[in-house]
């Protein structure tokens, strides 16, 4: 017996000790590297000082692990297939981890409501209890002791049900809050498809832009050397001056500059569309530009017929309001819990049992029995936690209530700035292309003026850097117009499909 303590008390000491020397798995100090494998062996038990190594130099790198390197493979594309804005939306839809996250919450929430519908069902349970007890007593007979050995054995099944009949709308109202939850979830998983959508064809006319900077940069190259070979020429024929030449070459090599960057700019813009489809960014597909698309007409969202029309069927408002359903019924569950509750149970079940004494028979006996029992349960006094829990779910609603109109207003508010800054970005275009049209006028006139004598190698490549310029304003206000037609349609929930993002029009 005193072996037996010993032991126990050792036991727990050494499994309380686990708990103190678990903290030597963090790292030693904040300013301090965690060590990989540093006092991690195979138990938590204290180590010897022997076994513990000293202090390794300050480096936050950590073991590499294998197991991290595998990416996903990048969606199989035809080979020289230049792709359009629908098809790459597409892609995306199929292969984009947040349109996924969105579809498995749906599924979560539909399952949600399946487990709160199975309450109304009764269940059933199979219990089974088996053991044996052995006493040994010993007992003095005629001056000797002797033990006898008794044993009590047996073992008891039974099936029983349990069924809650009433509860005053309970279990209705937590399958309500459940539905609208799961419709919240349903509204959310289209939504995530409409942003994936906008973000897709932004980023794709935001690349468009980059190619189209990219062939201007490459055409502003081609004047300036123009340029310079006017000037070379001048110099030879005795015309111009070394300062001249050397201006322009000045002006071929600030072309190059801005070659590489605009260069240097479409491949971040490529990077940024991989990233809005969600693919791999390795990936290597041609996409379809976008400079020479045609734009939408000006749009004007005021009217309130228009935003009521927007409001039925913006995504976020639409999950906003289920929520707002659900915290109402959920006011209805937390009520019903100062209800009394009708059960019903039932059991059938069976026993058998044996007695044996040393040098006596054994004794055996089999039971079986069955009932049917109704009840209820009233409940009386529980601290507050009932009245608590009617404040929580009241205030819950309150804030469903506010975060619904809250939205409304932020998506009215959408609508109205899309609205102007479409109205603002057409404006722009509509004043770069008239100022593009006059620098180039004015690059023509610059450069023959000064190829026949008439003019200065300053206002000709004044000219050209101006022409550029306004290039790529015009480039600049048209990604800007058709990213602004995208973002109204998204805001006024209508950019529901790769066809709708590749022919937006509003009236």
């Amino acid at each position: 017996m005193i072996l037996r303590l010993v032991a126990s008390t050792g036991l727990l000491a050494l499994i309380s000790g686990c708990a103190q020397y678990a903290e030597q798995l963090a790292p030693d100090s904040p300013s301090e590297p965690w060590q990989q494998g540093r006092k991690t062996g195979p138990s938590l038990l204290p180590q010897p000082a022997s076994a513990r190594q000293g202090p390794a130099a300050t480096d936050f790198g950590v073991r590499g692990m294998t197991e991290t390197t595998a990416l996903s493979a990048p969606p199989e594309t035809q080979p020289g297939k230049v792709y359009q804005l629908p098809e790459l939306i597409d892609i995306s839809a199929r292969h984009n981890p947040a349109t996924r996250v969105a579809w498995e919450q749906a599924r979560q929430a539909a399952l949600a409501v399946g487990i709160a519908e199975s309450t109304f069902l009764p269940t059933l349970s199979a219990n089974v209890i088996g053991g044996s007890q052995q006493n040994v007593t010993p007992v003095d007979v005629l001056g000797q002791t002797r033990d006898i050995k008794t044993t009590v054995d047996g073992s008891t099944s039974a099936v029983a049900l349990q069924w809650l009949i009433f509860d005053f709308g309970q279990r209705r109202a937590a399958a309500n809050v459940a539905k609208q939850l799961s419709t919240a979830a349903n509204i959310n998983f289209n939504g995530a498809h409409q942003l994936l959508i906008f973000n897709v064809t932004r980023a794709y006319y935001q690349y468009g832009a980059t190619q189209t900077g990219a062939e201007i940069a490459g055409q502003s190259l081609r004047n300036s050397r123009a340029i310079l070979d006017a000037a070379v020429a001048r110099e030879k024929n005795g015309l111009g001056t070394t300062v001249e030449v050397a201006q322009a070459r000045q002006q071929v090599a600030q072309s190059e500059l801005r070659q590489v960057t605009a260069a240097g700019l479409k491949q971040d813009a490529y990077q940024a569309l991989l990233a809005a489809m969600g693919v791999s960014p390795t990936m290597q597909i041609k996409v379809a530009g976008s400079g020479s698309r045609r734009l939408p007409a000006p749009s004007d969202v005021s009217t309130e017929e228009m935003i009521e029309q927007a409001l039925a069927r913006r995504p976020d408002v639409l999950a906003s309001y289920a929520a707002m359903k659900a915290g109402q019924a959920g006011i209805d569950v937390a009520k019903a819990d100062f209800m009394p509750k009708v059960y019903m149970a039932g059991v059938a079940g069976q026993g058998t049992g044996g007695f044996d004494a040393s040098g006596l028979p054994t004794i055996g006996q089999q039971t079986s029995g069955t009932g049917i029992l109704v009840g209820a349960a009233v409940p009386l006094y529980d601290g507050g936690l009932r009245a608590a829990n009617l404040k929580a779910a009241e205030s819950r609603a309150a804030a469903a209530r506010a975060t619904f109109h809250k939205t409304q207003e932020e998506a009215v508010r959408e609508m109205v700035v899309a609205s102007n800054t479409l109205r603002s970005a057409l404006a722009s275009y509509r004043a770069a292309s008239k100022l593009t049209d006059a620098a180039s006028v004015t690059y023509d006139a610059a450069l023959d003026a000064y190829r026949n004598g008439l003019g200065t190698v300053t206002a000709a490549t004044a000219a050209d850097s101006g022409l550029l310029d306004a290039r790529q304003a015009r480039t600049d206000a048209h990604a800007a117009s058709l990213i602004a037609a995208a973002n109204l349609a998204f805001v006024l929930g209508t950019m529901t499909s790769p066809q709708a993002a590749d022919s937006i029009r509003y009236r």
